[in-house]
């Protein structure tokens, strides 16, 4: 079966030739052509249409690769006056060619964030994600992000790839917010696409900069004098205000009060009071004038929240230095996984992959490779240069090959001390070619002669579309066959057996003809015990004997 290439959203003018259609049963005009299936007869309708005295097929509007990337179109050669097909139909598949038509979209497209003040530097809790709905993995739909512009400037903002996929950035943030100086920036962000003409939208993000504690509470004095009666306790006896920048009644300007000296008795105790953020000092315990008459409290204020310090744009911290030591770095591929295309049943000695690696800290010309895995055992690796070659045919209807692929995976070991390996996998799509004909599900049925008078026939095809159903049946043999079974229907993904009569009780061999979309046959004998059931299709004689055999 033939593909056509057909680019989506074609400016015309319509219609337009796509391509003709040649049969070599006549040539004289005593045949004409018809279309049938996708675009035709089934949506999308009145795409296509034929000359049925030329056979040329015409297209007759834009069509979206998006909607419908690929059509599939049958066509038959009828006689012109009783229109009775002249030969078995054929197919052919029309792809839709991506072309640019769709730029990468952001979802949202405008969302705010809120972000605490004191943030580290390093990754933000917020992520961009876009798509494009472009043909996947072409440059149409692969696409880069930027920042194009932000307000303020400063600390910077950037992107980065969110591990395992491009299509989602996370924020990163490089320096600090001060929130006396900015609450809300605004970022621009651009995703491009690689197509030509390239295409390209923008997101908006806002960051809603949250207050948190980057100003310590100030005493407004730093000095208090009181007196108190001899043995007094169970007083209050000092207000202590304080002064903090940061926004009031939260945990970055609620005061915390302690005493560092002069309470080693626990004679004093300090709380704040949560309406007036005031240190509240009492007495409890009273003290003996004999023993002390004067006492130094040192008083000390923190909020409930930690203080974050940002000192010339970058956070307050401790400056470590470490000192890295070198390691064998591994062997490097330049994709980690390889996608391959080939069809089925090629023979051997086809070169799949020849790998692209860099070694940091190794010669490249000693690396040695060698396969991990190979379930098939279907393919060699040069163990020099990587080169993976076919050794036998690839089979798509082999159980190693999974939804039409076939996975390799090849190593690359340098000589390190010790060895260190990076590994590649390879992916294999396996294309489908017509090398398998229908059979029979099964060989052997029963007839309930007393109570039916057919059986279903479920032949099956290893291959897939366009290689398998609609199957066409027949029956084999001599002619005095057909006066006893008839198949209905004679198309189709399964068919009965009928008995055109009542039948003596036996086994009957009835020889099948079964051909496939593409008119590959099989011919198979399907054995038939026409007997008289008890529960279900268990024939009552325990023994038949008597056997019809009717091949020609």
């Amino acid at each position: 079966m033939s593909t056509v290439d057909l680019e989506e959203n074609k400016p015309g003018p319509y219609p337009f030739e796509l391509t003709q259609m040649f049969n070599d049963k006549k040539s004289d005009n005593s045949v004409k052509f018809r279309l049938q299936g996708d675009g035709v007869t089934r949506e999308p309708f009145g795409l296509f249409s034929i000359n049925e005295n030329t056979g040329i097929v015409f297209v007759h509007r834009a069509i979206d690769r998006e909607v419908n990337p690929i059509l599939h179109v049958d066509f038959d050669v009828l006689d012109r006056k009783t229109g009775k097909e002249m030969d078995k139909t054929l197919s052919f598949d029309v792809a839709i060619k991506d072309v640019n038509d769709n730029r990468p979209e952001f979802t949202p497209e405008t969302f705010r964030v809120p972000v605490p003040e004191n943030t580290p530097e390093g990754i933000l809790q917020a992520t961009l994600t876009a798509h494009d709905n472009d043909e996947p993995n072409s440059p149409n739909s692969q696409f880069t992000m930027r920042v194009v512009s932000q307000e303020p400037a400063l600390p910077k903002i950037s992107l980065k790839d969110l591990p395992g996929t491009t299509k989602i950035k996370q924020l990163t943030l490089s320096g600090c917010f001060d929130y006396d100086k900015a609450k809300k920036y605004k970022l621009l962000v651009e995703a491009k696409d690689q197509g030509t003409p390239a295409m390209s939208s923008t997101a908006t993000i806002f960051l809603d900069i949250k207050d948190t504690n980057t100003h310590a509470p100030e005493f407004n004095s730093t000095q208090y004098n009181i007196e108190v009666m001899e043995m007094e306790s169970n007083k209050e006896i000092l207000r202590i205000g304080v002064t903090d920048k940061d926004t009031p009644n939260t945990p970055a300007s609620r005061a915390v009060f302690s005493i560092l000296k002069g309470n080693e008795d626990g004679n004093y105790k300090i709380e704040t009071d949560p309406k007036t953020n005031e240190g509240v000092l009492s007495l409890i315990k009273g003290k003996d004038f004999e023993k002390t008459d004067t006492t130094d409290l040192e008083i000390a204020v923190e909020n409930e929240e930690k203080l974050f310090q940002c000192v010339n744009g970058k956070p307050n911290s401790l400056k470590v230095t470490v000192k890295v030591n070198d390691v064998n770095d591994p062997p490097e591929f330049k994709k980690t996984t390889e996608i391959i295309y080939r069809n089925e049943n090629e023979p051997p000695g086809d070169v799949l992959f020849v790998p692209e690696v860099k070694d940091e800290d190794s010669n490249l010309s000693k690396i040695r490779y060698e396969l991990v895995q190979d379930p098939a055992k279907w393919m060699s690796v040069d163990p020099k240069t990587g080169k993976i070659t076919t050794v036998q045919t690839l089979d798509r209807e082999s159980p190693f090959v999974k939804n039409g692929t076939y996975t390799v995976i090849v190593q690359a070991i340098d000589d390190g001390q010790p060895p260190a390996t990076g590994t590649c996998t390879v992916v294999v799509f396996l294309g489908d070619v017509n090398d398998n004909a229908p059979y029979l599900t099964s060989k052997s049925l029963v007839m309930c002669g007393n109570k039916v008078d057919r059986v279903n026939v479920i032949p099956a095809d290893l291959d897939g579309p366009p290689f398998s159903n609609p199957f066409t049946f027949s029956l084999g043999g001599v002619e005095d066959l057909r006066k006893l079974w008839k198949l209905e229907p004679t198309t189709g993904a399964n068919t009965s057996l009928i008995s055109l009569k009542s039948l003596p009780y036996g086994n009957y061999s009835v020889p099948l003809k079964m051909q496939d979309q593409q008119a590959l046959q099989s011919e198979e004998v399907l054995e038939v015990v026409v007997c008289e059931c008890i529960g279900g299709t268990v024939c009552q004689s325990p023994a038949l004997t008597r056997k019809f055999c009717l091949n020609g």
